[in-house]
């Protein structure tokens, strides 16, 4: 017996679909989830890509830059021989307001907030209520220049009605527009920037025990099951 023909067609319409199907949700869910992940990202850079950093806060501007190791003098206390990185390391270097070997945690931990941050949520700002934002008075304005000569800015504004979050934006065009693209980021940025000169300077208790000397080892304490010595005769 023939099978008729409106079933075939049924049965090859159902095969397409079948196979649109699979290619979507197991074939291309990977490359739509590396798509996603690539746009919640707060940038496209790496942390180890940066080569400056120039932070601008309502009360100081600061600068830094990656620097040559032998161009820098580190802190080292009493000991002029601490062992210092190799003539060849780059290193955070403070420019302004002072001269100074910068407090490499300080500035990595902005950079990698930076590099892996994400968009909590983006919301559309008309440029005239900025102040309700924050950003005629920001937080702090990050901007920093990548080894490709590249550079972005992160514009900090005020956290959310709960505290939960930080008004922030992301590589604001220059142009005047009526409307601004406004991301929500965490609040660990706060905290990044708001800091005192001297914590972004490197101390000299950050120095390294100094390469001809090992660390001293800690005096050994006698047991109470180990007898006391007796003093000498003289």
């Amino acid at each position: 017996m023939k099978l008729q023909r409106t079933p075939l067609i049924l049965l090859a319409i159902a095969l397409v679909l079948g196979a649109f199907v699979y290619l979507y949700e197991v074939q291309g869910k990977p490359q739509r989830e590396a798509a996603q992940a690539q746009t919640e990202q707060l940038f496209a850079f790496k942390e180890e890509e940066v080569r400056s950093l120039t932070l601008t806060t309502p009360s100081e501007t600061l600068a830094f830059a990656k620097t040559p190791a032998a161009r820098v003098a580190f802190p080292s206390g009493n000991d002029p021989k601490a062992a210092q990185p190799q003539a060849g390391t780059l290193v955070w270097a403070m420019t302004v307001p002072d001269k100074a070997v910068a407090n490499d945690a300080s500035v990595a931990y902005l950079l990698n907030l930076m590099a892996t941050g994400k968009r909590q949520q983006t919301l559309k700002m008309p440029l005239a209520q900025q102040a309700e934002f924050g950003f005629d008075k920001p937080i702090a304005i990050a901007d920093v220049k990548l080894a490709n000569q590249q550079t972005h800015r992160l514009v900090l504004g005020k956290p959310n009605f709960n505290r939960s979050a930080l008004y922030a934006q992301v590589d604001p065009p220059a142009q005047a527009t009526t409307e601004r693209s406004v991301v929500l980021v965490s609040t660990d940025f706060e905290n990044a920037v708001n800091r005192p000169l001297a914590d972004w300077k490197a101390k000299a208790s950050d120095a390294q025990v100094p390469a001809n000397q090992s660390t001293p080892k800690p005096l050994k304490t006698p047991s109470l099951s180990e007898p006391t010595p007796k003093p000498t005769a003289p």
